[in-house]
């Protein structure tokens, strides 16, 4: 535990990666500002030193998943004419199902606090399920382009499909449901090949 006075190093990633250890061990339930300061090794009050309170904490937590995630799938437009199709999506998808999961999206709906300022954030730009249907529909374009994915898959449909899915899976799942990265895979599988 950090003395109280001395800084705390990468405060945020450090409570936003305890606050996922806590959702995966206990659910969202037991998702308490001194859960995640204990489970961060942190002074009880670290929490709302750097956040208004635990919505904004849940929203900001959901908001940098997203954007992880839309790095990464901006990310594959340079992939284009490298590895496999699939190979390349399902990194993305995984890491999608993986940000934080559906313990992090259940709890974002269960806090009408944090998902409204959500909803504000995406609606001001901020990068979420849109940004990466984007950009796995600029991804698969370039890979029509190079001949690498068959004439009958239409990009933005694809990726609505995958996005959507995975969406649908993150609301639909709970802390010890079936691991929904098997049925992406397969998805994606149909959609493009292997």
């Amino acid at each position: 535990m950090s003395p109280r006075g001395v800084a705390t190093p990468d405060v945020r990633e450090r409570l936003f990666d305890a606050a996922e250890r806590v959702l995966a061990k206990d659910g969202p339930g037991a998702l308490t500002s001194r859960a995640i300061t204990t489970e961060a090794g942190c002074a009880k009050g670290l929490l709302h030193t750097h956040f208004a309170g635990l919505d904004e904490f849940v929203a900001e937590l959901c908001l940098d998943r997203f954007a992880r995630t839309a790095a990464k799938a901006q990310a594959l437009l340079g992939l284009a004419g490298q590895g496999s199709v699939a190979a390349n999506l399902n990194a993305v998808v995984l890491v999608l199902l993986h940000s934080g999961g559906p313990a992090v999206s259940g709890l974002a709906m269960t806090r009408p606090g944090a998902a409204l300022r959500i909803r504000e954030a995406l609606q001001a730009g901020a990068p979420g399920f849109t940004t990466i249907q984007e950009a796995i529909t600029c991804y698969l374009e370039a890979e029509h382009r190079l001949d690498r994915l068959a004439d009958t898959v239409a990009p933005s449909i694809a990726a609505l499909a995958i996005v959507g899915t995975a969406h649908h899976l993150l609301m639909t799942s709970w802390p010890g449901a079936p691991d929904p990265r098997t049925e992406m895979t397969r998805l994606v599988a149909a959609l493009v090949g292997t």
